[in-house]
């Protein structure tokens, strides 16, 4: 696969002039590979990327896309498997310094309303599990721009999203942990 995909500074090109983001990218592939059951790549490329399953049939440059989005999976994987203080998501970085972690949690998120079902576990206030996502679902918003958490926990949000840049990756792999005894389970 490595011999067909592009560069990942390659990907950002192609998928900014689709009018996606690169940190969109990577929040969506972190999602895949922390979440709480394998997904088939063409269930979460396709609507990621924008393109069709039978694209995955093809050496064309929509290939190449596919296959450094794939390189990206398989490099996320290894590096919350063996070096997960090493993991860094790819924010947007404004031009005062400071970071923009929304399109990558954007992009967690569309990758959480594939599978809403397996996620509802965390996705539920009350329960205490449901702080592990917090660090992301802070900056998320809903599809008319409003604030996708409830009133009630705006004001813990405030906190992460002012520490986006260390939360948001402690909160990958402790989402990787919870789920890894279910995704992983054995067959006895």
């Amino acid at each position: 696969m490595a011999d067909y995909a592009m560069s990942f500074e390659q990907l950002g090109e192609w998928v900014s002039a689709r009018a996606k983001s690169l940190s969109m990218v990577d929040g969506a592939v972190s999602a895949v590979v922390a979440g709480p059951v394998s997904t088939m790549p063409e269930e979460w490329v396709c609507p990621l990327l924008g393109v069709d399953p039978d694209d995955f049939n093809h050496d064309t440059e929509t290939f190449s896309a596919i296959a450094a989005t794939l390189m990206r999976h398989n490099e996320i994987s290894e590096t919350l498997s063996t070096k997960p203080e090493t993991f860094a998501p790819v924010f947007v970085q404004m031009a005062n310094g400071e970071i923009d972690a929304r399109p990558w949690c954007m992009g967690f998120l569309l990758v959480m309303k594939l599978r809403l079902r397996e996620w509802s576990r965390l996705l539920t206030p009350a329960r205490v599990e449901h702080r592990l996502l917090l660090p992301i679902l802070s900056h998320c918003v809903d599809d008319r721009d409003r604030p996708f958490l409830p009133p009630a926990m705006r004001t813990e949000s405030a906190y992460f999203i002012q520490n986006a840049s260390s939360e948001i990756p402690k909160s990958v792999e402790a989402l990787r942990q919870f789920w890894m005894p279910i995704r992983f389970k054995r067959d006895t």
